[in-house]
């Protein structure tokens, strides 16, 4: 009862501005956009940036509340559910209560704010994740994942919806940042070289790969190592992690108990004129056909409660999506974000194939749903 109790703390005027604003339409940035309007950031661009994303971020937050009250199967009134829709509502209040932003002071104060405001939202994914949870729980186990089409689509709305606030949130605070590191632009990196990204990531995964299993087989990686191109490197970490991650684990399940020596993962990445591609490739084993369509589902982990976990899955440590299958939709998101794309490909009886694209020209507009 506590969380039903909380959302009725919102007034109605509130609620009623949040219907208003969630009409607004939305406005899409393109990468190409943030990093020129980023790389030059003085005090009038600071200014124009907040006072769009005053505005900008009211509306995303407010389509977002208002998607949380309407879900189906009565997933809205879980707790978990309820708990997340109370921060969104949080968030639109204190977008609204703030001033128009009309010179540095409020601009610097504003900053602050939306730096909360981010941090507030940390743990929506875990926190969606249990809800998912707890609404599986009540339900009828002959239902069959297509029934549940409506939430996955839900569900992918809204985590590409907090990609982007986050995005943008970021990209703003960095801008302050008095010291940046050459060739970066908030969180985007003019010079990015993808097979250096691959290498770190790899890295990563195979470390928890060890902690695991004690061991981890290779992982070697193709490509130009001197290759560069602009993009946001804590988003290709986090799907290049992802998918080793992946793979790691497949080959050492079928190899733990094999005199064999562990197959490498082998990771190729290809720069063309629209795209460049990262394809990772194991020997673990591969999917069935018809367990494809499910590795992009949001309702198929057996793993442990995620809220077990207490980490920021929007950036950075992103160690803890090992934790419960949402790894491989969300990586997706990252990667449609910016107009590329994830495919798998499995050969049953060998191992698995997959192939990040990334959109090569930074000009594809953000996706709003």
């Amino acid at each position: 009862m506590a969380a039903k109790k909380a959302c009725e703390s919102f007034s109605k005027s509130l609620i009623e501005e949040v219907h208003r604003w969630g009409c607004l339409k939305q406005t899409g940035v393109s990468l190409r956009y943030m990093m020129e309007f980023g790389s030059k950031p003085v005090n009038k661009n600071l200014l124009i940036s907040a006072q769009f994303l005053h505005k900008e971020l009211a509306i995303r937050i407010a389509r977002r509340a208002i998607e949380l009250e309407n879900l189906p199967y009565g997933l809205s009134q879980k707790p978990a559910i309820l708990k997340v829709r109370d921060w969104y509502l949080d968030s639109f209040r204190d977008l609204r209560a703030f001033p128009d932003i009309k010179n540095m002071n409020d601009e610097r104060e504003f900053t602050e704010m939306i730096k909360a405001i981010k941090v507030r939202h940390n743990n929506v994914v875990p926190t969606m994740a249990l809800g998912v949870q707890q609404l599986k729980k009540g339900m009828d186990p002959k239902i069959v994942y297509e029934d549940l089409v409506e939430i996955h689509q839900f569900l992918d709305r809204f985590y590409m919806s907090r990609i982007g606030i986050r995005m943008l949130i970021g990209q703003h605070v960095e801008l302050h940042n008095p010291n940046p590191p050459p060739f970066v632009v908030g969180y985007i990196h003019t010079k990015m070289s993808p097979v250096e990204v691959a290498m770190n990531a790899s890295e990563d995964a195979r470390s928890i790969c060890c902690r695991e299993y004690g061991s981890a087989p290779d992982v070697q990686i193709y490509g130009d190592p001197d290759f560069t191109f602009p993009y946001v490197p804590a988003h290709l970490h986090l799907m290049v992690f992802e998918l080793v991650k992946n793979s790691l684990r497949a080959v050492q399940e079928r190899f733990m108990d094999s005199d064999k020596v562990a197959p490498p993962i082998r990771i190729i990445v290809a720069d063309g004129i629209e795209d460049v591609t990262i394809k990772v490739s194991d020997e673990g084993g591969g999917i069935p056909r018809s367990g494809l369509p499910k590795i992009f589902t949001y309702l198929y982990s057996t793993a442990k409660n995620p809220l077990d976990e207490h980490s920021d899955l929007g950036i950075g440590e992103n160690v803890t999506m090992a934790g419960y299958g949402y790894g491989l939709p969300i990586s997706r998101l990252y990667a449609r974000y910016f107009g590329g794309d994830l495919q798998m490909i499995s050969m049953e009886g060998y191992g698995t194939d997959a192939y990040l694209h990334l959109s090569r020209l930074g000009d594809s507009q953000e996706p709003l749903p």
